[in-house]
C-alpha cells in the first residue's frame, strides 16, 4: 500500500483531534497496517497496538489485523463516540484521536479536512468538520466563527 494520506498536530493533545487520516477504502485490514506503522515505525517485539473504530463506519471490521512485527487488536467504540474518528494506542510511540475523511471525499474537501484537523487552533470534533464540508463552509476555526 501507498503511503497513508495523514496529517497530525505540531502537538499532540490540543484538543478533540490529533489529526485527519484519509484511507483509500473502507477495508480496514487494508489500510490500517500502514497507518500504524507510520505513527510506530519501530514497535517493542510483541507490541500490540490497540485501535477503536466505530463499526457503522467500518463495516465488517476484524477483531486483529496482522501487520509485520505486530498485533493491532481491533475493537468496536462505545455508544455515543463519533462514526468518523479513529483511537490508536501506539503504546511508547502515544495515542492519536484521528479524524476520517471517508475515502469517497472529493480531493479538494479532504485536503481542507485534513489541514483543519491538523490546526492546533481548531476546537472542532469530527462531525462539526464533516457537517461544514458537507454543507461547502469554510472547515475548521474559520467555519466555527461563523
Amino acid at each position: 500500500m501507498p503511503l497513508p494520506r495523514l496529517t497530525l498536530t505540531p502537538d499532540v493533545s490540543h484538543g478533540p483531534l490529533d489529526g485527519a487520516w484519509w484511507p483509500r477504502c473502507d477495508t480496514l485490514e487494508l489500510e490500517l497496517p500502514s497507518l500504524v506503522d507510520l505513527l510506530e515505525p519501530e514497535p517493542e517485539p510483541g507490541a500490540v497496538i490497540r485501535v477503536a473504530v466505530d463499526p457503522a463506519g467500518w463495516p465488517g471490521a476484524p477483531h486483529t489485523v496482522m501487520a509485520p512485527g505486530r498485533v493491532i487488536a481491533v475493537e468496536p467504540t462505545g455508544p455515543g463516540s463519533d462514526a468518523h474518528v479513529i483511537t490508536l494506542d501506539c503504546g511508547a510511540a502515544g495515542r492519536w484521536v484521528l479524524l476520517v475523511v471517508p475515502p469517497e471525499e472529493p480531493a479538494g474537501t479532504a485536503v481542507r479536512l485534513l489541514a483543519a484537523a491538523a490546526d492546533p487552533e481548531n476546537p472542532l470534533t469530527a462531525a462539526n468538520m464533516l457537517a461544514l464540508a458537507e454543507a461547502g463552509r469554510p472547515v475548521g476555526a474559520a467555519g466555527e466563527a461563523e
